[in-house]
């Protein structure tokens, strides 16, 4: 039987990506082998609740909505992430995936949207990296940068460059909430007329940085 450990289950607005403000069921993994500076759920690093499959699926039914995006944490930490988001598909649901980007997505069901978060210097992380996922990314699938700072921006721009980004997928910038100022990036993006796409944290203007929504 096929089990995974959950923070949580929920219901809200997308806040993020290129379906952002559409109502999605959230499916929240525990666990991350990442400690990024920024992070904004760190309640999901431990703890949790065992579901089987049947469980989880049983309690996205409840929601009238096509849309799933399964998160964490770190999902892919968990192998059985894997057959969650084959199942996922399966049903009917479009599916999208939020991943660090550290560890492998080669197997992850080409149905699924995976948003890749590439690490920028001011997250901490950059180390974690996994450059060889960029070779899997399909054209629906969509690469994020979180930016604190000037330098995560020159860092970010030089990487669209160097790996062609745009020509793979949807590039994402987004500014760190209440670090980098989001008016301040879009004009950076405006002023190097970069092909990306900028975005806001629509949940935390609506909410705050509240778990669960």
């Amino acid at each position: 039987m096929v089990k995974l450990r959950l923070t949580e289950i929920f219901f809200s607005l997308q806040g993020e990506t290129g379906t952002v403000g559409l109502p999605t069921v959230f499916i929240r993994l525990t666990g991350c082998p990442l400690r990024c500076q920024y992070c904004d759920t760190s309640y999901a690093f431990t703890g949790g609740t065992i579901y089987t499959l049947d469980q989880i699926l049983q309690q996205v039914k409840s929601y009238k909505t096509h849309y799933v995006t399964v998160t964490g944490g770190e999902p892919l930490a968990q192998k059985a992430c894997l057959e969650l988001l084959r199942q996922l598909c399966d049903e009917g649901y479009e599916v999208s995936l939020e991943t660090s980007g550290a560890l492998d997505v080669s197997e992850v069901d080409p149905r699924v949207v995976k948003v890749v978060d590439l690490k920028t210097p001011g997250s901490g992380e950059m180390s974690k990296n996994l450059l060889s996922n960029l070779q899997h990314l399909l054209p629906h699938d969509q690469v994020k940068f979180v930016i604190c700072n000037r330098e995560d921006y020159e860092w970010s721009r030089q990487m669209l460059a160097l790996e062609a980004l745009q020509e793979r997928c949807q590039v994402l910038f987004s500014a760190s909430h209440q670090e980098q100022s989001a008016a301040e990036l879009a004009d950076w993006i405006l002023q190097d007329q970069l092909p990306v796409r900028f975005q806001l944290q629509l949940h935390k203007y609506l909410w705050g940085n509240v778990p669960g929504r």
